[in-house]
This record gives structure tokens, sequence and C-alpha cells, in this order.
């Protein structure tokens, strides 16, 4: 979904969606200037390049049902090799769940040199650590508990990451990503102190911004017609009387949740005002009976979210599979307020299944003629299987 980025003012993050419509949902965030990348959800993932998978290396995942969770060996496959640890948030459960699938597989050929797997469960009040370390066969070891205090979960220089505990008949967690506030001065606020433009603004962002240790910025400030040097103490507080304060975009992920009372009003309190909300509408208004019973949302209810959260942008995503050929009534049920712009994907991103009939041919021998290539299939049908 690369018209994402080029759309929504995002300074050190480009989101992209790696699902369709029908599509198990992976959200994708590549963080620029670190050059890594978060995922949230893991659902299929095998048609991702390997060189989109290798920056991955924090994934915040909603809940263990199949179509997300079901792509974590795969990314223990690309990663295994990397001494660069991997880390897994999710909601009550998850550590066990991970346990359980890395165990279904043989770990005998380990290497000293692989990778750790961390998982982090997220609880109401608490947040429990877990390593799977990979030179001892993705073995379990518990590290420990801290409390939980607030919502942020994760956080590095220019992003972080908060969750919430909703209910899908089982805990689910909703994301929010937001980006840091970066380093900007206000141009009017300089002219009304008399400051004048000068390498000192470098400094004082290395300083405020960058954490440069120095204690102090030397600055120029115009006095009538002089201008003169003057040494500031605290460039910390100095850099908050010139700041240019713009609003931080962000980015809501909501996927698999009841509509039910409490859940709306956490929603609401989490979740207003984000740049973009990417939200499941898993089912159409005549099938709301179907959402309430599987807590899941249909387009009513994301049209009602919407005007309570208003986003500027919206992502309709994990629409039911029972609507393969009518996935367009989802965007004529679908009416945002004026501020809220929809964009729309397509049906599917995954690649179609192979038939047998794509695959005619490809073992046919160079020169044979199809007589003999048809008796040679037949006196090797277990062969052939191979292919399938």
């Amino acid at each position: 979904m690369s018209h994402v980025k080029r759309r929504i003012p995002f300074r050190y993050i480009e989101p992209a969606f790696f699902g369709g419509l029908l599509d198990d949902p992976l959200l994708f965030l590549r963080i620029r200037p670190l050059k890594r990348a978060l995922l949230f959800d893991c659902g299929q993932i095998a048609h991702l390049a390997k060189r989109t998978v290798k920056p991955i290396d924090t994934v915040f995942i909603t809940h263990a049902h199949m179509d997300h969770i079901m792509g974590i060996p795969t990314l223990v496959r690309h990663h295994h090799a990397s001494p660069r640890p991997l880390d897994i948030f999710g909601p009550p459960g998850i550590a066990e769940r991970v346990y359980h699938l890395l165990m279904g597989y043989d770990w005998n050929l380990c290497e000293p040199d692989w990778f750790t797997l961390r998982v982090h469960e997220i609880r109401q009040d608490k947040m429990l650590h877990y390593s799977f370390i990979g030179p001892e066969g993705f073995s379990r070891r518990f590290d420990g508990e801290e409390p939980r205090t607030g919502r942020e979960i994760w956080s590095c220089r220019y992003v972080a990451v908060e969750a919430e505990l909703l209910d899908h008949k089982i805990p689910v967690l909703a994301y929010k990503i937001l980006e840091r506030p970066h380093y900007a001065v206000d141009p009017r606020l300089m002219e009304q102190q008399g400051l004048m433009p000068g390498d000192w603004i470098r400094d004082l962002k290395s300083h405020v911004w960058k954490g440069r240790s120095e204690s102090r910025v030397v600055v120029s400030r115009r006095e009538g017609e002089i201008v003169r040097e003057e040494t500031v103490g605290d460039p910390h507080g100095f850099y908050s009387s010139i700041e240019a304060r713009q609003p931080c975009a962000s980015i809501g992920y909501l996927c698999d949740v009841g509509w039910t009372e409490e859940n709306i009003a956490q929603i609401e309190s989490f979740l207003s005002d984000v740049t973009l909300l990417c939200a499941d509408c898993t089912f159409l208004a005549a099938d709301v009976e179907k959402a309430r019973v599987s807590y899941h949302l249909c387009t009513e209810d994301l049209n009602d979210l919407v005007i309570r959260l208003a986003p500027r942008f919206l992502l309709p995503m994990h629409l039911s599979k029972s609507y393969l050929f009518r996935t367009v009534d989802l965007y004529k049920e679908l009416h945002p307020p004026g501020g809220t712009t929809i964009l729309p994907l397509p049906n599917h991103l995954v690649p179609a299944p192979l038939m047998v009939r794509d695959v005619e041919g490809w073992m046919q021998l160079p020169g044979a003629d199809r007589a003999s290539q048809t008796k040679r299939e037949t006196s090797c049908s277990a062969a052939s299987a191979v292919m399938f």
C-alpha cells in the first residue's frame, strides 16, 4: 500500500499494509532514521520478500487466532541465524502460544550464534518477559515481570507504541503508534526575543534533542543595531521558549473487537484524533447479528466509531472472506464525516493459490512429444505429485 506513505504526513515512519481487504492483516512500519521496522499482527507472511522481513525487529500481536500469529515460524526462519534478538509483544497467554509454535519443530542443528526470541506478555497491571534462546533450541526462560503503570509498552527516539486491552471473547490488544515530537524552532518566537539565526541553532539541537552532554549554548541576540553573543545556561528551558509546537502524527490499529459498551468507551479514550485508523470491518450491515455473536465490527459500527474518533484517514481491513465477490459493498456502506478520507485496499495482495493446470508442462522433457510425455506422466504419477 505504497500510497499511504505518499498521502499521510508522517515524518519518521513509512506505513505499508501487506494484506488485501480479504487477506490476513499485516501492518508494516519502517522507521526511516533507524532502518528498522515494526510489524503489527503476523498471519500469513510467506509472500513477503526476505529483504522486507529482515529489518523487522519487533512484532505486536493483537491476539493468538491463527490469522494473526501463524507467521511467527516464518519470521524465525528468516531471523534465526542473526545475532540480533526479535521482540514479540502480545496479550495474556502469548508466551505459551509462541512456545508451542516453536516446539512443533526439531532444533537439533541449532548453532551458538542463533538469535534469541524475546516475548513480552501485556497484562492489565504488569508485563511478563520471556526469552526463547536459539542456541539452546529455543528453550523457554522466564525473565521476570514489571508493573505496568501506563499505556506505553515500547519506544525509541522516533516512535512510541501504546497498548490497550479489549474484549474479543478473549483478551485482545489495540495499539497506538505515536511519532515523537521533532526538533523545530519558531521564527516568530525567535524574532520576538531578538534572536538571530546561526550555527547555535544546530548546537542547540545537538544538546536538547540528540542528547549531547555540553551544558551551555552560545546564541546570537540583537539589541538595536548590535548583535551580541549570549551564553544560555539552561538549553532545554531555552528551547521550550522558541520551540515550534506541532501535532505529532499517529496510527491506531484496531482488529477484532466486540461492539460492547466497555470496548467502545476504551477505544474512544485510546484512539481519538489519530492520523490514520486501521480498523477491521468484518461484516456488512445486513450481517450485524453475525458481528455481535463473533465479537467483530460491521460497517455500521465502524461508521459510528469514525464519528467518535475523527481520524484524518481510515483504512478498513479484514473483511470476511464470505464477501469474496461483494467487496465493493463495504465501501458503499462506509460514510465517514467530511474530515476523514478512506484508503481503499485491493481484494488480495497474497498471491492466488496454484491450481493443477498452473503447473502443467513444468516437468516435460525438452524435445519430447506430447504422447510420450503423457505416457511418462501416467507411469510416474507418484513423482509428478511432488509438484502439488
